[in-house]
C-alpha cells in the first residue's frame, strides 16, 4: 500500500525552541514532539512524564455524581441487593466486575446481569431489569450502556427500580430518567475530561462512594489493574486521566501480588509474563481478546466470574475455557474475513463504493467488528459487516481518519431500527429488506464526507531528523523518549524522519512466508558509521526497494519509530519501520493542513 508523508503540524514552532532551552538542551526532534501533545512549558514537561494520581479529577466535578453516590450508599448501608447491568465487551465486562467487586466488599449482594448478544442484543434491556425485580433489587447500576435507554429507562420505573446510568458514549439531545446519570459526554457535564472509559466512569462512582462513606477515596486504586484493561482495549484516547491511569494500572499489572487472581489465571494460560506488560499493546492483543471471546463465542458472564475468581485455582478452569473460545473465535474469524475480502472486491469492481456495506446472513455476529476492522485495514474505506440476528440484521462499523462513521450512519437513521457508538466505530439494526437501502444511504453519506485525499492513508511524523539524533547525547534521546509511554490513541508512539540513509549489510525477510522485513541502515554522510537494525512487521513486500537501495547505493528515507529490542541477553535500540522509500521517489514529506 502506498502511504502519504505527512509532516505534523506545530500551531506555535517558538514552543520547539523554549522547550529546549527548558529542558536543558532536548534534541529538536524530541521538542517537536513535545509540542504535538500540548506540551509548551517546563511544568507540563514534568507532568507530562511524571503524571501521578495527584493529576486526577474530583469525582464530584461530573454531573449527577453527588445523587449517583448518595444512592449507592444508601443501597450499601440499607444491605438491599443491587443488580449491576454491564455491556458484554472488554469495558463493560471489565466495569462490571469493578462496581460487583466494590459493593461486595461493602457487605452488598451485588448480582451482574451481562446482556446475550444474541438474545438481548446491545445495551440495557428488559430481561436485565426483569432479573433485577426478581432478586428483590431496588436499584440497577448501568455500565457502559444506558446513555440512549428511553424506553427502558421508563420499564426501570415501571418497575420501581431506581437506576443510575455510568456511560462514556455520546448521548443524543434527550436523556433518559434516571437517578444519576453519569456521562462526561453530556452537554451539561463540566467534568474537565470527556474520554474515560466505561470502566473509568464505574471507577468515578466507586471514588465517589468511598468518600460518602467516609471511607479512604484511595481505596478505588485496588481496581486499576481491571481499569488498565478497559483503558487500553476500550481504545480511547491516552492523554489526561487514561494516560495516568494506564500507566498506573500498567505498574499493578507488572506486579504480580497485586494483579487479580482471573487476570494472572488469564495470563498463565496465555502464556503472558504480566511483568513484560509494559505496553498497552500486550493487553489489546493477548488480554483483550481473550475477555472479548466470552461474549463473542459465549456468555460475556464467564469474563465477568474470571475476573471475580477468589483465587488461582477457582480462576485456571474459567481462563482455559475462554482460552478455547479464542482459539475458535481465530478460527471463525480467518473464515469470515476471506469470505468479506471477496466480497469487498466484487463490491468495489461493480459499483466503486465510497463505503462499503458486506452482508452474509450466515456470519457469526460475535466476530463481524473485528473482521471489520480488518476490511477497512485492507481497502481503506469505512466498511460495515451485517450478520442475521433473528428477525432482524445487526452490524459493525469501522471508519478511516476524517470520516465519522455515527454522524453518516445519523443520515442513514430512517433505515434503521437502531444504532450508535463513536467517530471511528458503531453498531446498528435493521430490517433485512432495508439491507441493499442502507447500503445507497451508507455510500451516499460516506460520499458527502470523504475526499480524494483521505483515501490515500497517511503516516502522521512528529520529526524530520538526522539517524545520528538517536544515538546522541549519551543515550539521553531513549532516556527521555522511553517516557512518552504509554502509548495508544491522541498519544500515539512518535513517528521520525530520517533520509540519506545507505544499507549496512544485505536486507532480507524473515518470520512465516518472508512477512517481515529485516536490514541495517546508517547515514550515508556521517562519520560516526553508527548504525541500526530495522525491522519491518509484515513489509516483507517492500524487500525490493531496499534490495534495489543495497544494489545501486542510492540512499533511502525512512519513517520509523524507536524501540528496545532485547536478544541473547543483550539490549539494542531498534527502528521499526513504518513506511520506506527510494530518495529518488518523486513523493515528499508533506506538511500537514491548517
Amino acid at each position: 500500500m502506498t502511504y502519504r508523508w505527512i509532516l505534523r503540524s506545530v500551531d506555535d514552532p517558538n514552543v520547539i525552541s523554549d522547550l529546549q532551552k527548558e529542558l536543558n538542551g532536548l534534541p529538536e526532534a524530541l521538542a517537536r514532539a513535545l509540542a504535538l501533545r500540548n506540551v509548551s512549558s517546563f511544568d507540563e514537561a514534568r507532568h507530562f512524564f511524571r503524571a501521578d494520581r495527584e493529576a486526577l479529577h474530583d469525582p464530584f466535578l461530573m454531573q449527577d455524581m453527588e445523587a449517583a453516590a448518595d444512592r449507592v450508599a444508601e443501597a450499601i448501608e440499607s444491605d438491599d441487593p443491587v443488580l449491576v447491568y454491564g455491556d458484554y465487551d472488554v469495558d463493560g465486562t471489565t466495569a462490571s466486575a469493578l462496581m460487583a467487586d466494590f459493593l461486595r466488599s461493602q457487605g452488598v449482594d451485588a448480582h451482574v446481569f451481562i446482556p446475550d448478544r444474541y438474545e438481548d442484543g446491545y445495551g440495557l434491556g428488559s430481561r436485565g431489569l426483569d432479573r433485577a425485580r426478581e432478586i428483590g433489587a431496588t436499584l440497577v447500576i448501568a455500565l457502559d450502556c444506558g446513555i440512549t435507554a428511553m424506553e427502558e429507562a421508563a420499564y426501570a420505573r415501571e418497575l420501581g427500580l431506581d437506576l443510575i446510568i455510568c456511560d462514556h458514549h455520546t448521548p443524543k439531545a434527550t436523556l433518559p430518567e434516571a437517578v444519576a446519570i453519569l456521562d462526561p459526554k453530556r452537554d451539561d457535564c463540566e467534568y474537565p475530561f470527556k474520554e474515560l472509559s466505561g470502566c473509568g466512569v464505574g471507577f468515578k462512582l466507586v471514588q465517589a462512594t468511598l468518600d460518602r462513606l467516609g471511607q479512604p477515596a484511595d481505596d478505588a486504586f485496588r481496581y486499576l489493574d481491571l481499569l488498565a484493561v478497559s483503558t487500553a482495549s476500550d481504545i480511547v484516547p491516552l492523554y489526561g486521566e487514561n494516560r495516568v491511569l494506564m500507566a498506573e494500572g500498567l505498574r499493578v499489572l507488572q506486579e504480580k501480588d497485586e494483579v487479580r487472581p482471573g487476570l494472572r489465571a488469564m495470563a498463565q494460560t496465555a502464556d503472558l509474563d504480566l511483568a513484560d506488560v509494559t505496553s498497552t499493546g500486550k493487553i489489546v492483543f493477548t488480554i483483550g481478546p481473550r475477555i472479548n471471546a466470552a461474549g463473542r463465542m459465549a456468555q460475556a458472564d464467564l469474563a465477568v466470574d474470571l475476573m471475580l475468581a477468589p483465587d488461582v485455582e477457582t480462576a485456571l478452569p474459567m481462563a482455559r475455557e475462554l482460552e478455547t473460545l479464542n482459539r475458535e473465535r481465530r478460527e471463525i474469524n480467518d473464515r469470515i474475513e476471506k469470505e468479506a475480502i471477496e466480497l469487498a472486491e466484487r463490491q468495489i469492481t461493480s459499483r466503486t463504493p465510497h463505503g462499503l456495506v458486506l452482508y452474509n446472513p450466515e456470519w457469526h455476529l460475535g466476530i463481524i467488528g473485528i473482521v471489520a476492522s480488518s476490511v477497512v485495514e485492507h481497502f481503506h474505506k469505512p466498511a460495515i459487516l451485517l450478520a442475521r440476528n433473528g428477525a432482524e440484521v445487526k452490524g459493525s462499523a469501522r471508519s478511516i481518519s476524517g470520516v465519522n462513521v455515527y454522524d453518516a450512519l445519523s443520515d442513514c437513521e430512517d433505515v434503521l431500527t437502531q444504532f450508535g457508538g463513536h467517530d471511528y466505530a458503531a453498531g446498528m439494526s435493521l430490517p433485512e429488506d432495508q439491507v441493499d437501502a442502507f447500503r445507497d444511504a451508507f455510500d451516499e453519506a460516506v460520499g458527502k464526507r470523504i475526499t480524494a485525499e483521505m483515501l490515500t492513508p497517511a503516516i502522521k511524523v512528529d520529526a524530520s531528523m538526522p539517524l545520528d539524533v538517536v544515538g546522541e547525547h549519551r543515550g539521553r534521546f531513549w532516556a527521555v523518549l522511553k517516557q512518552f509511554g504509554p502509548h495508544g490513541p491522541a498519544n500515539a508512539t512518535p513517528v521520525f524522519h530520517s533520509g540519506n540513509l545507505v544499507l549496512d549489510g544485505k536486507p532480507r525477510t524473515v518470520g512465516r512466508g518472508g512477512n517481515h522485513l529485516k536490514f541495517r541502515v546508517r547515514e550515508a554522510d556521517s562519520d560516526s558509521r553508527q548504525s541500526y537494525d530495522v525491522i519491518g512487521f509484515g513489509m516483507g513486500n517492500k524487500l525490493d526497494v531496499v534490495r534495489e537501495s543495497y544494489d545501486s547505493g542510492e540512499p533511502i528515507e525512512l519513517l520509523y519509530s524507536v524501540e528496545e529490542n532485547t536478544w541473547n541477553g543483550r539490549t539494542t535500540l531498534q527502528l521499526k519501520c513504518r513506511d520506506v522509500r527510494l530518495e529518488s521517489s518523486e513523493r515528499v514529506l508533506q506538511k500537514e493542513s491548517a
